[in-house]
């Protein structure tokens, strides 16, 4: 018998989307900062509870954005886990920058607390934890370790969008935070992202860094009579139409997440007894951390093969994938970055996970299929 495919992600569309495009269109702005890029910003403040929104092109542009605040210059180090997407460490290594990697958490797969204080040298600039998955890293020992030191934090929330730690949107709790509107994620405008700029001190250099370096924004807003270049910066701000796309999804980012959370709640039962047989693990979350469904991940027992597990479900037509490749063992990791300390439960997360498919739409039998192909591939482990 046939099954019908299932694929690992289907971009939700709200249905408004269009509508709003054509509005941006019939208003003749189609560059950004326009009405829609205003819209998003005013959400993305109150929601995030920051004093600024940037809407930037991509989630690795805000984050490019955040090198050039934290003033990292060549050979100053920045602490991160080397379980992240490459931006994480491109952004600082385009400014000369050495990410310092520091292995993960075993349960929340995030950035180890613990660890980050050992790492630290004369030459540290800044900490760039990740919340993966959307679960939020654990802030508050990040935070009081920066102060202490006097480091800064950029937050790659690029999976964070409405998480929150302890009630606060991921973030919102650094100096800086980065989100991720790409189409895999849970709020999406195709490729589009945004910089949280949460230190007041900030917001006039991130406003000239975004707009090629010139004080555009201060002219527009009547602060001075003529714009010029005031420092580095690029072309970092998205399209009208992007902006657009976005505030469709904005406006309905809480049923998005609500919807969300019940699939991930739907495979977390069904896989409970799989978890109870010792064959994998679910996700951990701890009870201070609101995630938003981003992802659900399983963890294989060690000694099972997961390129053959992958294998089953794509030739039953489930699409299910791995993840990261970790940035110590690549080998621009190698060349820009360095290691602090063992890379153990790295190496060792990364090569058990797999993300199983979690998009708006996907059905309970879909869930449930996808969980059967795993439970009868378990009889055998």
């Amino acid at each position: 018998m046939q099954h019908e495919r299932i694929p690992f992600n289907r971009p939700y569309m709200t249905g408004k989307e269009l509508d709003y495009i054509k509005q941006a269109e019939a208003g003749a702005m189609l560059s950004g900062d326009g009405p829609f890029t205003k819209r998003c910003h005013k959400w993305l403040e109150e929601h995030a509870g920051v004093p600024t929104a940037l809407l930037t092109h991509s989630c690795t542009a805000a984050l490019e954005m955040g090198a050039l605040l934290a003033d990292i210059q060549p050979g100053d180090e920045v602490i991160m886990p080397s379980y992240t997407f490459v931006s994480t460490a491109n952004a600082f290594v385009l400014r000369g920058g050495v990410p310092v990697f520091v292995d993960i958490r075993e349960d929340t797969l995030n950035l180890d607390e613990r660890l980050i204080e050992a790492a630290i040298t004369p030459r540290t600039k800044a900490i760039a934890p990740v919340h993966y998955a959307g679960v939020a890293c654990e802030m508050d020992t990040i935070m009081d370790i920066a102060r202490r030191h006097g480091l800064k934090v950029v937050e790659d929330a690029a999976q964070g969008v409405m998480s929150t730690y302890k009630g606060r949107a991921l973030g919102s709790i650094g100096d800086l935070g980065a989100y991720s509107f790409h189409e895999t994620k849970n709020v999406i405008s195709g490729e589009g992202g945004a910089l949280l700029v949460n230190d007041p001190a900030l917001t006039l250099r991130a406003e000239i860094i975004r707009e090629k370096g010139t004080d555009r924004s201060r002219f527009f807003r009547g602060e001075v009579d003529k714009y010029t270049w005031q420092e580095v910066g690029s072309s970092f701000l998205p399209g009208e139409l992007i902006a657009a796309f976005l505030w469709a999804q904005l406006q309905e980012a809480q049923n998005i997440t609500r919807m969300r959370l019940e699939a991930w709640e739907r495979y977390h039962q069904l896989l409970a007894p799989l978890e109870a047989r010792g064959v994998l693990r679910r996700p951990v979350v701890p009870k201070e951390c609101q995630h938003n469904a981003h992802m659900y991940y399983i963890l294989l027992r060690d000694g099972i093969n997961r390129q053959q597990v992958l294998e089953t479900l794509k030739n039953n037509g489930v699409n299910a994938v791995f993840h990261y490749v970790p940035l110590h063992s690549s080998p621009a990791g190698q060349r820009y970055g360095r290691v602090h300390g063992s890379m153990q439960m790295t190496d060792r997360q990364s090569e058990r996970l797999i993300r199983l498919p979690l998009w708006l739409g996907l059905t309970p039998a879909q869930q449930e299929r996808v969980v059967g192909l795993i439970a009868d591939m378990a009889g055998n482990w």
